[in-house]
Formats: C-alpha cells, structure tokens, sequence
C-alpha cells in the first residue's frame, strides 16, 4: 500500500500539543508524527470503533506474536513470550524501568540534550540524574566516551537511559563506537 510522507497535514487548532503552540515556534520538544496514520492502522481502528464497545481489554496473543515475529526476522533474535510486558507507552515504561532496574537514591545517567520527560521520571521515582552531555562538532551530535565511561564507574550510577534514535538530536547510535566516540 502506498504512503504518502511529504503530504503536509496542518494540525494547528486540533487539540495537537506539538502544533497548538506560538505562530512562529517550532516545537521539536516533542516526538510526534506530521503524516497521515498509515491507512492499515486506521482501517484497523475504524474496525474496532465500529464494534461500539470499549471495555478492559487482554492483551492478545497476537500481540506477543507481533513482536516476536519482528525480531526474529530483522534480527534474527528469538524472544521468550515471558520476556514481553505491556506498557501503554514510552513514558510510562521508561518510569517502570527507573523503579525496577535502580534503587531509591542511585544514579541514573542520560545523554543530554535529551527528552525532559526523562528526567521527570527519574527524579519522581527517587532516583539521581547524571548527565553524559552529547558533543556537537558542528556536524553532528557524538557521545563523550571518557566522561560516560568515568560516570558509568561510580557504583551510585547503576542504570543509563540510551535514548536511540536520540530525542532531540535526531542521532541513531550503532552497534559500535570508536574511542573518539565516531560511528565505525
């Protein structure tokens, strides 16, 4: 099925929390899409909308199956169904995580600039914000491996949040990373 990507979509005036924001402002806070849902996904919601019922759901094998399906043919990595858990959302599983992966009072270290919500879950689950400050050479956005690698040290520091691809910078971090912290 064809998709259309650069058909413009105005969204101002609809309730849009990127969009309804100053004339001139441009809010690259936020990590929201400025094209049509793809037309699978509508027809698939428009479906059930025409059901009439809404009430607690399970999540469905199919689901499971979804994600298991995915990596194993992008990357040839078998999943155990136990290993999945629901989450309704980024921000919800990224404060799961804190409270479950870190201690009340440990560190936990994020690469900056990255999306603020990190850091409301992280402080709001009782937990220390460390910052690796990504480095922009003037082209592009690189990781400071000696800073992260003197951080990640402290025993306080027991969990990094990698943010891949990076909110806001816009850098997909690979597999690996040269000393002076360059894509290889």
């Amino acid at each position: 099925m064809p998709y259309d990507f650069d058909k413009p979509v105005n969204r101002r005036d609809t309730h849009s929390m990127k969009w309804d924001v100053k004339e001139h402002e441009l809010p690259m806070w936020v990590a929201d899409m400025d094209f049509q849902t793809a037309p699978e996904i509508r027809a698939a919601i428009q479906e059930r909308a025409a059901h009439g019922v809404f009430g607690y759901s399970v999540v469905p094998e199919e689901w499971y199956q979804a994600y298991m399906g995915w990596w194993e043919r992008r990357y040839g990595f078998s999943m155990e169904k136990e290993w999945l858990v629901f989450c309704t959302g980024v921000v919800p599983a990224i404060s799961s995580m804190v409270r479950k992966l870190a201690t009340v009072g440990e560190n936990v270290l994020v690469q900056t600039p990255v999306y603020n919500i990190f850091f409301n879950s992280i402080v709001n689950n009782g937990r220390n914000i460390v910052e690796n400050p990504l480095q922009y050479d003037g082209n592009g956005y690189q990781m400071d491996l000696e800073d992260l690698e003197r951080k990640l040290s402290n025993p306080q520091t027991t969990l990094m949040i990698l943010c891949n691809p990076h909110n806001p910078v816009g850098r997909i971090w690979s597999r690996w990373v040269s000393c002076a912290g360059n894509i290889m």
